[in-house]
């Protein structure tokens, strides 16, 4: 395809001129231009890249427990809530729900226990959780200080209240890119019972590069929607169909340099090629020892579907995948009413399989570079909510939303084993020793990794972004080994 010449006259009097370009350099320079990209093409892949420093971490397993699990019943006991046990609230409360509020306090009504050379109390809802403390830190300060589900959530997985950003898993797999091309850098595991609150945006990649977004895997067979080829495209042909369209790919990308999300697109579609045999292998757990199998749960009605997915977590991880999420279905811990069942159901499902994660990972000599994280978006109140069935009848009642002091724990990836970090005050509602923001937690997080957290940023309009950006944000480096 010829392209007819330009003669210098019609060049500089026409949109090419000089003014044009030189308005055009101007812009650039000073980050004005609408699409710099045309001018300074960027190109953004899953290869592995060093980090700003040293960072023990190499991937992380998120278990987020939507809903907010009740620190105060599970692993942070409070004497002063067994003394006042139905009496009137001493103190000011921060509901989120005040219809169904009351100041009448509610003592745990499950044992706890210590146990590990750390001394952990743990309640007789987690049982296996008990075998791990020495291998934790326990955090029992966190705060968002955002008294609901999504602006909580989106602070613990985004670093903002407000949605539209990029996840932690995805900041982590635009850093350090994966060290498997064959499978996603970036993996999210929901569960069947339903997505969790925002859905997608819980493992979205914002404004990033869409190469950055979590890949669903799904709770039941397939797992991974249209993996195999039709009939028709099985063997050779698929090779030579799919080397046909590479070949268009690469020429359509070639005259549209900058594009980052056709870039996105096209890598998607190698991978997808190239998942047909890795992700089968990687998420067949049949492969695994029978006593592997026992350890997670497997072979436990009540846990198995948590089971499988947190030993295809280990699986993927142990193969190169930067970041796995799992996630328990919608509202699954947002015990406002008859918590006195609700609670131990949700324990049951979770903790056999959350234990030997951590078992297994060490084990394999995995823990040490594998961050493991466990908890939700808050934790619960100290008084009981919808108070219902008269005085002595507790059966229905719950606890409301608390996000001003709550609990979860972290393994692994270069953390402290076998310790206790931060307060909340004596009734379990406010943290107030130690205190730990998301945004504290972030800037650990990437740390861990050898991320800095300023240094880690993306340009949008013209201004650098980044997951971190309270000013006060520190690494905690009372949790780090």
């Amino acid at each position: 395809m010829s392209i007819p010449l330009l003669d210098r006259r019609k060049f500089l009097s026409g949109a090419y001129g000089m003014g044009t370009i030189a308005l055009a350099t101007l812009l650039q320079e000073q980050g004005l231009l609408a699409n710099p990209m045309m001018m300074q093409p960027q190109h953004f892949d899953l290869k592995p890249k060093p980090p700003h420093g040293f960072g023990q971490a190499k991937a992380m397993i998120s278990m987020f427990m939507q809903g907010g699990p009740s620190h105060v019943d599970l692993f942070d006991p409070k004497p002063e809530l067994t003394r006042l046990d139905g009496k009137d609230f001493p103190g000011d409360v921060k509901y989120d729900d005040a219809a169904g509020a009351s100041r009448e306090v509610m003592g745990s009504p499950w044992k706890f226990k210590k146990y590990g050379q750390v001394g952990l109390e743990v309640s007789e809802l987690l049982p296996n959780f008990s075998r791990i403390v020495d291998d934790v830190t326990l955090i029992r300060s966190m705060h968002t200080g955002v008294n609901n589900h999504g602006q909580s959530i989106y602070a613990l997985l985004n670093g903002t209240a407000l949605g539209g950003r990029p996840t932690l898993g995805s900041w982590v797999t635009y850093g350090l890119g994966s060290e498997n091309q064959d499978l996603p850098a970036y993996v999210a595991l929901t569960d069947p019972r339903g997505v969790p609150v925002l859905g997608v945006d819980n493992w979205s990649n914002g404004w990033l590069p869409s190469l950055f977004q979590g890949t669903v895997i799904r709770p039941k067979e397939p797992r991974i929607l249209n993996l195999d080829a039709p009939m028709s495209l099985k063997g050779d042909a698929q090779k030579r169909y799919l080397s046909f369209v590479q070949r268009l790919n690469e020429e359509h990308a070639e005259v549209r340099p900058g594009e980052s999300d056709l870039e996105a697109r096209i890598q998607s579609f190698e991978l997808a090629a190239r998942m047909q045999t890795a992700a089968k292998e990687a998420m067949d757990i049949s492969q695994e020892s029978e006593a592997t199998r026992k350890l997670y749960g497997i072979d436990n009605p009540a846990c198995t579907e948590f089971a499988s997915r947190c030993l295809i977590a280990r699986r993927l991880v142990e193969r190169g995948v930067r970041f796995v999420s799992l996630f328990t279905g919608n509202q699954t811990w947002d015990h406002h009413a008859a918590i006195a069942t609700a609670l131990p159901a949700a324990c049951l499902y979770v903790d056999q399989p959350a234990a030997a994660l951590v078992t297994d990972l060490k084990q394999r000599g995995l823990l040490d570079t594998t961050v493991v994280h466990w908890g939700g978006e808050m934790g619960r109140l100290p008084v009981i909510q919808n108070r219902a069935g008269g005085k002595n009848n507790r059966a229905k009642v719950g606890r409301d939303h608390n996000t001003y002091g709550f609990g979860m724990w972290v393994a692994g990836g270069g953390f402290k084993a076998g310790h206790i970090h931060g307060a909340t005050d004596e009734f379990g509602h406010k943290a107030v020793t130690d205190v730990v923001n998301h945004y504290d937690y972030h800037a650990t997080l990437l740390h861990l990794f050898g991320l800095d957290a300023k240094k880690l940023s993306y340009k949008r309009n013209g201004v650098e972004q980044t997951l971190v950006e309270n000013p006060e944000a520190r690494v905690v480096s009372q949790i780090l080994a």
